[in-house]
């Protein structure tokens, strides 16, 4: 499959995206690494298939070697915490510690054949070198492990390793081809495994890149002995090395760069490593930015949306849980084709969409941990089957190990994902403060039953004839909607009088007293206007039950304004008539009082009308500004 490598550098961040052919596709013809290409659609027949985020500062530590002090050993976990100088400990379990002619124990053995033990291969204070072989993810610390490796282009070094490896993910046939020409390499003491970028690879290849690592095994070496620890030893190339020196092969038509730096930067490693690949790196140097001409930012913005369409009309919903993720799979629009269309044949079509579309979310999204994928109950076993293979041959592209389970009586399939950096969404994320993560927030009904409650029993505990309350105007609009019914009840039981303020800035579950005293001390404080106020309002919708007229809201105050069913989402100037708690009547003033449509550009003020009022308030009170279209405070 043909495959091409971008990379967008800013100031703040680093980004790769990894595109992959929908179909075949004509190989790109070679140039010069400078030479400018201007093809009509440069994306045309490539699909993006993963995307990699590393922001400044905060990039990831997969990879670091440092040299650590073990702080505790836990004998019940077979695990100790290692100090390796960041906010928290590593986790080294008892399967990653490797210590040079020790036979160390096991996972569900306990024990080694010599009946070591956790705590006899490791003390606190000791000092280990160790490498991170997972970020630190949530309140979990970096996952270590002490056999080392030094990763290359075609192979992986384990100075503590033996024998030699060949990548599974590779044919049968290549894969013995390749061990056949790894099986008189020179070692020294170590070990190697063979990566899938290494197909049709040839022993010169192997021996030149050998020469490169030892020489980063000798440097490794060194610095471990000057190191003090804890502190870091040897850092992990940065994103864009790293990708394009893992997943370039044969297979990648070219990898372009809108950077100058890390162009030269590609190049150099290139030379080092696979000279007759340097002519495939290039230099984005249009003025089109290079993810926009590519799609790639519109994907982007897809991995933080939990629907994805499907190109018959389904669509999958991705929920993300603490302790898995959930994959939905819907019909949606899609009811078959044909007028002999079956429902088993529109649910088995929808199932091999999702299938592929979600092993692509997951790579895209780069999901780790427990899977779970709801896909539509199909009653045949050989459909079952075929969304089954489908789904495993779409798992074929994915580099990150996966495990999955057949598909279950309730068309559920579970799988396992290595969840190794954050993904996508959790780098460009961060929880809501509102709802705090959970995705849902009370509802006004909620925090209005809730107020009631605390006014009946603030009731009790003040003197005073009258409170204005401080509370957002949707929620007060749970009181004072339906006739006010709801207020006046409580009023009934309580014995008090209550009047609102307050304005949509607010939290929705925000309360305070502002001021308590007499019905007409907190009556004068709480209305917005008086009878005869002229004031600038946006009309908003018809009146409810008169065409005539029409309504203006302004901070969950109603004004009727009568007469005004023509100047719908316009500006206009009203007299106050009539003030109540809750609601208020009006009368257009000026050139819309008589049915003409004069604009907001008419008049001699920036509103389109020249106005004295004789007091500008919203609700709440006098000190307040006079109220403007958009319920908020509109100036002289």
């Amino acid at each position: 499959m043909k495959k091409q490598v971008l990379v967008s550098v800013d100031r703040g961040e680093t980004r790769v995206a990894l595109l992959e052919a929908t179909g075949d596709v004509a190989p790109a013809p070679r140039t010069s690494g400078r030479r400018r290409r201007k093809p009509a659609n440069p994306s045309a027949g490539y699909r993006v298939a993963e995307l990699y985020l590393e922001r400044r500062g905060n990039r990831s530590i997969v990879g670091n070697i440092y040299k650590g002090k073990v702080d505790n050993v836990l004998a019940g976990l077979e695990a100790a915490f290692v100090d390796i100088g960041l906010e928290k400990n590593g986790f080294l379990h008892v399967d990653e510690i490797v210590i040079p002619g020790v036979e160390t124990p096991r996972r569900g053995r306990g024990q080694g054949k010599d009946g070591l033990k956790i705590h006899d291969l490791l003390r606190p204070g000791q000092e280990v070198v160790v490498q991170v072989v997972k970020d630190p993810l949530k309140t979990k610390g970096a996952r270590l492990s002490m056999e080392l490796t030094i990763p290359g282009r075609y192979m992986v070094y384990t100075p503590q390793g033996e024998g030699v490896g060949v990548s599974r993910r590779l044919p049968d046939k290549e894969r013995d081809r390749l061990r056949k020409e790894a099986a008189r390499l020179d070692l020294q003491g170590g070990g190697a495994i063979i990566r899938t970028a290494a197909f049709g690879a040839r022993r010169e290849d192997f021996e030149r890149e050998m020469q490169y690592l030892f020489k980063l095994n000798d440097v490794l070496a060194k610095r471990v002995e000057e190191t003090q620890a804890p502190d870091l030893v040897f850092q992990e190339a940065d994103l864009s090395i790293r990708v394009v020196r893992d997943v370039f092969s044969d297979h990648f038509e070219r990898a372009v760069v809108d950077d100058q730096k890390q162009y030269q930067r590609l190049v150099s490693f290139f030379t080092r490593t696979a000279p007759e690949l340097v002519d495939r790196v290039e230099l984005w140097e249009e003025e089109a930015p290079l993810f926009e001409r590519f799609g790639v930012e519109r994907e982007i913005q897809g991995t933080l949306t939990r629907r994805v369409d499907l190109p018959s009309g389904g669509y999958l919903i991705i929920d993300y849980a603490e302790a898995l993720t959930v994959i939905d799979v819907n019909t949606g629009s899609f009811i078959g084709r044909g007028r002999g269309a079956r429902l088993e044949d529109t649910i088995t079509r929808t199932n091999l969409e999702a299938a592929e579309e979600a092993v692509r979310q997951l790579r895209l999204r780069d999901i780790g941990g427990i899977i779970v994928i709801d896909f539509i109950d199909m009653a045949r076993a050989r459909n079952r089957d075929a969304v089954l293979k489908t789904l495993r041959k779409s798992l074929d592209e994915d580099r990150t190990k996966t495990f999955v389970v057949e598909i279950s009586p309730l068309g559920l399939v579970e799988m396992t994902r290595q969840n190794v950096t954050e993904g996508v969404r959790e780098i460009m994320t961060r929880h809501c403060p509102t709802c705090g993560g959970e995705g849902v927030i009370r509802s006004e009904e909620t925090i209005a039953i809730d107020f009631e409650r605390r006014l009946r029993d603030i009731a009790k505990e003040h003197e005073a004839e009258a409170l204005l309350l401080q509370i957002n105007p949707r929620v007060g609009a749970v009181f004072t909607g339906n006739s006010a019914r709801i207020l006046r009840q409580l009023e009934e039981e309580t014995g008090k009088w209550f009047h609102f303020e307050g304005s949509e800035g607010l939290p929705l579950d925000h309360f305070a007293i502002t001021f308590e005293g007499s019905r007409d001390e907190v009556a004068e404080r709480a209305l917005p206007f008086r009878e005869g106020d002229e004031v600038l309002v946006t009309i908003v919708e018809p009146h409810m039950y008169n065409v005539d007229d029409a309504v203006a809201k302004i901070d969950g105050y109603i004004v009727s304004v009568t007469g005004g069913g023509r100047h719908v989402g316009e500006k206009r100037l009203v007299r106050i008539d009539e003030v109540g708690r809750t609601a208020a009547t009006a009368t257009l003033v000026g050139n819309g009082a008589d049915g003409s449509s004069g604009g907001e550009d008419s008049g001699d003020s920036p509103d389109g009308v020249e106005s004295t009022a004789r007091r500008r308030g919203r609700r709440g009170g006098r000190r307040r500004s006079r109220a403007t279209a958009d319920s908020t405070a509109a100036t002289e």
